[in-house]
Parts: C-alpha cells; sequence; structure tokens
C-alpha cells in the first residue's frame, strides 16, 4: 500500500484569517467554557481557541483558522488528527462490539502480539501485557502495585524532573511542587534523587567528561544503611524526560541504573508513556540504550488516534498478582484497541520509522542552527521528532528565562504554531508534531518558529541579539 502522508492533512500550511487570536467564534465558545466548566481547565488558557475539526497536524478553530499542531495532544496523536486508515479500524469495531471487560477477543490477542513484537525476538517471550484503566496514570498505578507485591517493599525512588501522572499515587511520583501544593495525603515514602540533565547537572560535570555521578549517587543511597531510604520496592524513571523538558540522560545512564537495581533486587519501571510508541524512532525511547526494565508503561500513542488506552509491559520474573489482584471496568477497550492495531499497521505502511529518523536530522539542524544565532537559547536537546528548547538569560549562569518563553509561545500561537511548555522552571518550549507531519510542515514551523525568536529577541533582548 502507497500511503501518502501529504494526503493526511487539513492543509498544508498555517492560515490566520481573523484580525484577532481568537477570533470572535471562539471568544464566544471559551467564555461559555469559563463559565461552566470547572477551573482546572488549562490547555485553553494558554492556546485560547475554540476548536472545530483536525486532521493530519492541522487544526481548525471556530473561525476557520489553521494552525500547525506541534503539540499532538501532550503526545497522543502520533499519527495524526482523524487518520483515515486508522478510522476504517475503529468503524468496523464499532459495528461488531464497543466493550466487553477483559475477555478475550481476536482484537484484543492481535494487539498484544503487535505489544510484544516491538521487543527483540529473544526476550519477547519474557514478557506479558496488562492492560490497565484508560490512562497513562492508571497504568502506573498499576505498575507500582504490581512492584510492590513482587518486592513486598513498599518505598519508590523517582527522578527529579518526572511526570508519571495525576492520580495520588502517580502524583507522588512526579516532582513538581505545585502539583502537590495542599495535598498532604499522597503515597508515602516516595524519595526524589537527581536526573541525569547534563545541561543542569548538580554535581557540577560536564556531559562529555561525567562519570555518571547521578548513577553513583543512587548506588551510595542504596549501599549506605545510613542514607535514611531503605530498599524500595521500585526505581520508577522516563528514558526521555517529558514535562520535565526533553531531558535526554547522558549515554550509559539507563544501563547504569538497571545494574543498580539488579543488586537489590528492585522493579525498574520506565514509564514510556509519553516518550513511547515511536516518538523517538523506536517504539521505546529506551530502545536506544541496551537497558531493559522490569516493567514499561504505555498509554497515548498505543490509543492510535487519541483513545483512552494503556497498559504495562513486564516480565514474566516478577509475577506477583492473582486474578482480580488489579481491575478496572474499562481497561482494554474494544474500539481502542482496534484503534491501536490500525495505528501499529499505520506506522509499517506508512514507513513512519524512517520519516521520524528524517524528520529528527531536519529539526535538529534549523533548531541547532538558531541557536547558533540566539544567544538566549541555552540547549538544543532532541530524540526523533521530540524536541526541548532551553532558554537562558544568560549562558554563562544559565538562569531560567521563562518571560522570553512565554513571549515566544504567545506570538507563534498567533502566527498559527502551537506547542506547550516545559521544564524544571518553565523555560523549555516542547515541540512534539504528530509524527506524520511532512517536510512541508516542519519547514513551515520551523520558520515561524525562527521568525518568532528573532523579532522577540530584538525586541526584548537587544544586547544579547548582537552577541554572536
Amino acid at each position: 500500500m502507497n500511503i501518502s502522508l501529504e494526503e493526511l492533512h487539513l492543509s498544508d500550511r498555517e492560515h490566520i484569517f481573523t484580525n484577532t487570536i481568537p477570533g470572535e467564534k471562539s471568544k464566544a465558545i471559551l467564555k461559555k467554557q469559563e463559565e461552566k466548566e470547572a477551573s482546572i481547565v488549562s490547555y485553553s488558557r494558554n492556546m485560547p481557541i475554540a476548536v472545530k475539526r483536525a486532521k493530519g497536524s492541522i487544526i481548525e478553530d471556530a473561525d476557520g483558522n489553521f494552525f500547525i499542531d506541534f503539540f499532538a495532544c501532550a503526545g497522543v496523536l502520533n499519527v495524526g488528527h482523524c487518520n483515515e486508515f486508522v478510522l476504517e479500524y475503529v468503524r468496523k469495531q464499532q459495528d461488531e462490539l464497543i466493550h466487553i471487560l477483559d475477555f478475550p477477543t481476536e482484537n484484543k490477542v492481535e494487539m498484544i502480539d503487535k505489544l510484544l513484537g516491538q521487543l527483540p525476538e529473544s526476550i519477547r517471550g519474557n514478557f506479558k501485557v496488562a492492560f490497565t484503566g484508560p490512562t497513562g496514570s492508571d497504568a502506573v498505578e498499576a505498575a507500582i502495585k504490581l512492584a510492590k507485591l513482587y518486592t513486598k517493599r513498599s518505598g519508590v525512588i523517582a527522578f527529579q524532573g518526572s511526570y508519571h501522572g495525576m492520580t495520588s499515587g502517580a502524583l507522588s511520583l512526579t516532582s513538581n511542587l505545585g502539583l502537590k501544593a495542599n495535598l498532604p495525603a499522597l503515597l508515602p515514602d516516595v524519595h526524589f534523587i537527581p536526573y541525569s540533565y547534563c545541561y543542569r547537572c548538580p554535581f557540577g560535570q560536564k556531559k562529555d567528561s561525567c562519570a555518571l555521578e547521578c548513577a553513583k549517587y543512587l548506588e551510595s543511597i542504596l549501599e549506605n544503611p545510613h542514607s535514611g531510604i531503605q530498599i524500595p520496592a521500585a526505581i520508577i524513571l522516563e528514558p526521555v524526560q517529558g514535562e520535565g523538558g526533553v531531558v535526554i540522560p547522558n549515554q550509559g545512564f539507563l544501563e547504569e541504573v538497571v545494574r543498580i537495581a539488579a543488586r537489590y533486587d528492585i522493579v525498574v519501571i520506565f514509564d514510556e508513556i509519553q516518550a513511547g510508541f515511536f516518538r523517538s524512532g523506536h517504539f521505546f525511547s529506551s530502545q536506544h540504550t541496551e537497558a531493559l526494565p522490569h516493567i514499561y508503561t504505555m498509554s497515548k500513542g498505543i490509543g492510535g488516534l487519541g483513545f483512552p488506552l494503556a497498559g504495562l509491559m513486564y516480565n514474566k520474573s516478577i509475577e506477583a498478582w492473582k486474578s482480580g489482584k488489579h481491575i478496572g471496568t474499562f481497561r482494554g477497550n474494544q474500539v481502542s484497541i482496534a484503534a491501536g492495531n490500525g495505528a501499529f499497521d499505520f506506522v509499517r505502511e506508512a514507513n513512519l520509522q524512517d520519516h521520524v529518523r528524517e524528520m529528527e536530522v531536519v529539526m535538529r539542524e534549523r533548531l541547532e542552527n538558531l541557536a547558533d544565532e540566539i544567544p538566549a537559547i541555552g540547549e538544543v536537546r532532541g530524540i526523533g521528532m521530540f524536541f526541548g528548547v532551553e532558554y537562558v538569560k544568560d549562558r554563562e549562569t544559565k538562569e531560567p528565562d521563562t518571560e522570553i518563553v512565554k513571549a515566544i509561545r504567545i506570538r507563534c500561537f498567533e502566527r498559527g504554531l502551537l506547542f506547550e511548555i516545559g521544564g524544571h522552571y518553565n523555560n523549555v518550549i516542547r515541540l512534539l508534531p504528530p509524527l506524520v507531519t511532512t517536510r512541508g510542515l516542519v519547514d513551515r514551523a520551523m520558520t515561524i518558529f525562527e521568525e518568532v525568536n528573532r523579532e522577540l529577541v530584538l525586541k526584548f533582548e537587544p544586547e544579547m541579539a548582537m552577541v554572536k
């Protein structure tokens, strides 16, 4: 089958027709949302539009404006909005069966085989799949439960910069203090240690000369009887931190964590919810290394088109739960699974992994060239179609610049480019477009991004703009 990525999108570029963003129709709908929907709404506050439809990598708002989507609903829509190839799987499934708890179906068995098939053939027989509740948080909760049942311990070690979800247990493992304010009754016995964040290494090391001091710190905690931290049930980490600012650990870090954990029979959990489903070029982002955990948590992209689906892939050696020990009414919804099957087939038929690797080269070159020009850019980090651009007030001190990031996002939004912000200090622009984004759309997005950076550096930092 010959699939053309160019045919998947509403348009080959952004188009802004209204004099203001948001336009009048969006303003009216946003006002109704403000009046009637809970105040926990967040994304439409930073990107204030009401959405009419979306296809591929283009979102159309209620006023008819077209935006290039470099957000993909936080990495959910890896095969694009309303992908017609995948929708055929959805329609067929909807005519036959919507939901059937955890009863087996050919549809589900097919999905399990496709998930396990992403592992090397030599080890895939050692793993099982468990479908959990429909969100990534549910997968994280299940992973922690399994680790505790296996080890009969209670503690968990997580990492600074982590994001694992918003349910009580998953939030306990998330490092952002702002999300935990006034919530004292979270999961106890969780300890946070430094991640391999080389740009802001707490040990004062440089990426090209460090000896993985961050991993050694973990080892010292476990071997020191006066560390104050008991041997935990699990160590959980993102192989690429997403909300933390697209932080990619130094070479050897993941392998070292796995090696250290093995000495103490600690379950290692790789949270691949955002960085997984081919966003890095591989199914799991950790497959760029030799590290092999006990558990992978999965969600977001495996639901194909934004259908809620989450689960675990775990090593049989830690099988410690019995029938009914972890349940949930909507685990493994059949339509979500069908969408996932369609997305897997689309990735294969469209040679999407090759496209991701090609776009990585394009995005990296454009962003690194921009960094040479814009002194406010402290570092560009990326893998596959997953990039973070960190902004600082001074490259020597690395003082975070949150204001310039906000200004860039607003101006790009007005120009028709959508993305989100993250990082430890909310000073990192996160670019994660649908993986079907064409070269032409990538070039358009990068052009907008470059022009806005030049415009705002000249406006807000005229002295820095003269520095090369």
